[in-house]
C-alpha cells in the first residue's frame, strides 16, 4: 500500500487562519424556539426583553398591616397611635396585593393588637416602605438577556418571571464522529481479559462527543469503521447529505499505508491543511467536503484533544456567535529546563504549585498517547516554535486548566441611564467581541466623579450648562481639570434624544408643561439629585420662578427613566420627567420639553484600548444608529463624534 506524503506543513496561525477563510465566520447557525426551561445552556440567537413588570403588583415585603404612611406621622413609644382595622390597618403576608389606598407596611412585630377592630403602632412608617413596588426587579420591555447570551439557571426565573415563555436559540451544530481502524475495540462489546495486543479500547469519540456537547454542539458517533477506503467514504458522504454540519475522522490522519482520511477528503472535496508545526496533533487534516468542513483527528488521545481544541472549538462556537475560550493565564517558573524541537510549537502539560509566593511547573510525560497526561494537567506551556526550550531560570506563561479565577471582559459604564446603552450592550455581544457592558446607574455627576477617582472605563452624562445651553464639556472642565490640561480626557457624542414629561396614556390630567407641576392634583416622580434629568428640572423650575417645595413629590426619586415611566404606568405618579423613549416603551404619553445631548466620558488611559475602540467602532454603525433610531425619541445625526 502506498504512503501518504505530507502537504507542506502549516503553522498553527496558518492553519486556523485558513480555517476560518474556507467557512466563513459568518456563516452562524440559524434559531429555533424552545421552552425557557430547556434552553439552559443554549446560546440566544436574539435579544431577549421583558413582557411583564415583576413584581406587576404593589406587594407586600414583610407580614404586617398595610398602612397610608401618611396615618402613622407623629407615632412614638410615648404617644403611641391607634389604628382602625379594616380602614387604616389592612393585616396582610408576605408578597400579598397592598390594599387600595395603602403605600407602607408595619411590621407584624411592631404592632399591638388591642382588640379585632383596634391596632397600635410606636413608630411613623414611611412612604414605601416594606413594599416591592411595581417593576422593582424588572420593568416591562426592558432587555433581558442580549443577542448570544448563554442561558442559565438563573435566567430561567428572570424570564419566566417576564413573562417569557419562549426563546429562540441557536441551533447545535450537528457534528458526526467516524472512529477508524480495524485494531479499535468497543469497550461495551469487550470482556476485558480476552483483549489482545494490538486491540486498542476505542474512547477517542465519547472524549471528542462530549466536548462537542461541552462547547454547545451536538454529536452522533457512528460505529466504528475498519481501515476500508471505501466504507469510510461512504459514511463521510451519507453523513453530509443527512444533517450533519460537520464531520470528525478519527484516525488515519498521518502518513501511515491504511491512514485513508485525506484520500477521502480529497476523493470527495478539497484539502485544504495536512499537517500542522505543532505537537501534539501534528497530522490533523482541514477539509472541505460540499461547503462542509471535514477534519481528519489524529489517533492518539492528546493529539486528536489539542487538534479538537485548536480547530474544532472555535468553529463550533464561531456558529453558535460565540467568540472562542480565552485561557487564564498565569508566569510559571519551570522546575527544571526544558528542551523542545526548534520548528514546533509544543503544548506541553504541567503540573503547578506555589512555592514561596511562586507558581512553580513541573512538565508531564509528552507522549501523544498519555492521555493522563491530560487529566492530570493543571496547565499547558505552549513552547513557540522559533525556541529550543526552555530555561528553568526564565517564568514561561502557562494556560490554566484549573482556573484560578474566572475571566471577565466587562467594559464598566457609569452615570445617567439611558435606553440606548441597552442597544449598545447587544450589540457588543451580537458583533462576536465577547465584551460585556456592565451599566451602573448614579447620575451624570455620579458618573464623572467615577471617572475622576479611576472607578470605570467610560461615563453617561447629559449635563446642561444654563450659561450657553451646551452639554457636558464645562461640566468635565469643572470636575476633571487636571485631566482635561493633560488631555487625559475624551468626550464621544452618543445621541440626541427627546426629554420631556411621561403621562398616562390619553392624559387624563391633562397636563401641558413644567408650569403644571405646581397644581395641587399632580403627583411628580423625580429623577435623583446629581442626575442630568434633575439638573434640568431644576434650571426650567428656575427659569419660570417655580418653588420646588411647592411640588408635590419632588422629593420621591428614582434612578433610570424606565423606573419613572413605570411610575407613572403603575399610578405611583402623575407625571416625571424622562425621555420618550422610555414612555414609547410602556405606552404612555409624552410632553416633549427639550431635546437634549448624551455624551460618553472616556479617560484618555482607556481610550485607545481594544474594547474601548471595539465599542466606538459598534456606536458608529449603521446597525446600531438604526435600532437606536427604532427606540423612538433619537437621533443619531452625530453619533460617535469626538467633541473633547
Amino acid at each position: 500500500m502506498r504512503r501518504n506524503i505530507y502537504l507542506k506543513m502549516k503553522t498553527l496561525a496558518e492553519a486556523r487562519r485558513i480555517l476560518f477563510e474556507a467557512f466563513s465566520s459568518d456563516s452562524t447557525m440559524p434559531g429555533e424556539e424552545v421552552p425557557v426551561p430547556d434552553a439552559v445552556g443554549r446560546v440566544l440567537a436574539g435579544p431577549v426583553s421583558a413582557k411583564l413588570s415583576s413584581p406587576n403588583f404593589h406587594a407586600a415585603a414583610m407580614d404586617g398591616i398595610a398602612v397610608m404612611a401618611e396615618d402613622t406621622f407623629g407615632a412614638t413609644e410615648n404617644r403611641p397611635k391607634v389604628l382602625q382595622v379594616g380602614d387604616q390597618a389592612h393585616f396582610l403576608n408576605t408578597g400579598n396585593v397592598m390594599p387600595e389606598g395603602t403605600n407602607a407596611v408595619v411590621m407584624i412585630e411592631n404592632v399591638h393588637v388591642l382588640d379585632e377592630k383596634q391596632v397600635q403602632i410606636d413608630a411613623p412608617a414611611f412612604p414605601w416602605q416594606n413594599v416591592r413596588k411595581m417593576g422593582e426587579d424588572i420593568v416591562a420591555t426592558e432587555l433581558l438577556f442580549p443577542q448570544n447570551h448563554v442561558v442559565t439557571p438563573y435566567c430561567v426565573g428572570a424570564l419566566l418571571s417576564a413573562g417569557v415563555a419562549a426563546v429562540a436559540v441557536r441551533k447545535k451544530p450537528q457534528v458526526l464522529i467516524l472512529p477508524t481502524g480495524s485494531e479499535l475495540v468497543d469497550w461495551r462489546d469487550l470482556d476485558l481479559k480476552t483483549l489482545q495486543p494490538g486491540q486498542v479500547l476505542e474512547t477517542n469519540s465519547y472524549v471528542l462527543g462530549k466536548l462537542v456537547e461541552l462547547h454547545g454542539g451536538a454529536y452522533t458517533k457512528h460505529e466504528k469503521i475498519a481501515d476500508d477506503l471505501q466504507a469510510i467514504q461512504n459514511a463521510v458522504r451519507k453523513g453530509l447529505e443527512d444533517r450533519f454540519d460537520m464531520v470528525l475522522i478519527i484516525g488515519g490522519s498521518s502518513a501511515g499505508s491504511e491512514d485513508y482520511a485525506r484520500s477521502v477528503i480529497t476523493e470527495l472535496g478539497t484539502v485544504h491543511v495536512h499537517g500542522v508545526t505543532m505537537m501534539p496533533g501534528k497530522p490533523v487534516i482541514i477539509g472541505d467536503v460540499g461547503g462542509k468542513p471535514v477534519f481528519g483527528i489524529p489517533g492518539y488521545p492528546v493529539s486528536a484533544i489539542i487538534a479538537y481544541e485548536q480547530f474544532v472549538r472555535p468553529l463550533i462556537r464561531c456558529r453558535l456567535g460565540l467568540p472562542d475560550l480565552e485561557p487564564q493565564t498565569v508566569q510559571v517558573e519551570p522546575t527544571r529546563k526544558l528542551a523542545s524541537k526548534l520548528g514546533v510549537e509544543e503544548f506541553l502539560r504541567v503540573k503547578l504549585g506555589e512555592v514561596s509566593g511562586r507558581i512553580v511547573a513541573t512538565a508531564l510525560p509528552r507522549g501523544a498517547g498519555s492521555i493522563t497526561s491530560i487529566t492530570e494537567a493543571d496547565g499547558i506551556i505552549r513552547i513557540p516554535h522559533h525556541v529550543e526550550g526552555l530555561s528553568d531560570k526564565e517564568p514561561a506563561t502557562a494556560e490554566l486548566l484549573r482556573p484560578l479565577s474566572a475571566i471577565y471582559n466587562t467594559l464598566v459604564i457609569v452615570g445617567s441611564h439611558d435606553n440606548s446603552l441597552d442597544v449598545l450592550a447587544n450589540q457588543l455581544r451580537a458583533g462576536n467581541s465577547g465584551l460585556t457592558l456592565s451599566s451602573s446607574h448614579v447620575g451624570s455627576m455620579g458618573g464623572l466623579m467615577a471617572v475622576k477617582k479611576g472607578m470605570c472605563h467610560l461615563a453617561g452624562s447629559h449635563l446642561l450648562d444654563p450659561k450657553d445651553g451646551s452639554y457636558n464639556i464645562a461640566y468635565v472642565k469643572k470636575y476633571l481639570p487636571d485631566m482635561v490640561s493633560g488631555n487625559q480626557v475624551r468626550i464621544v457624542h452618543l445621541v440626541f434624544r427627546e426629554q420631556g414629561l411621561i403621562v398616562p396614556r390619553s392624559n387624563p390630567k391633562n397636563i401641558k408643561g413644567i408650569e403644571d407641576l405646581q397644581r395641587d392634583d399632580i403627583t411628580l416622580i423625580n429623577r435623583q439629585t446629581g442626575s442630568g434629568t434633575r439638573i434640568l428640572l431644576d434650571y426650567r423650575l428656575r427659569q419660570i420662578g417655580m418653588d420646588p417645595a411647592r411640588i408635590k413629590g419632588y422629593r420621591n426619586e428614582e434612578f433610570t427613566h424606565m423606573s419613572v415611566a413605570v411610575a407613572v404606568l403603575s399610578h405611583t405618579a402623575d407625571t416625571g420627567l424622562g425621555i420618550y423613549a422610555a414612555a414609547r416603551a410602556l405606552d404612555l404619553d409624552f410632553i416633549p420639553v427639550v431635546t437634549e445631548q448624551y455624551d460618553l466620558i472616556i479617560p484618555q488611559i482607556f481610550f485607545e484600548s481594544p474594547n474601548v475602540q471595539t465599542l466606538l467602532e459598534v456606536i458608529r454603525s449603521t446597525e446600531f444608529h438604526r435600532q437606536v433610531e427604532s427606540l423612538g425619541g433619537y437621533s443619531t445625526q452625530k453619533t460617535g463624534e469626538v467633541l473633547l
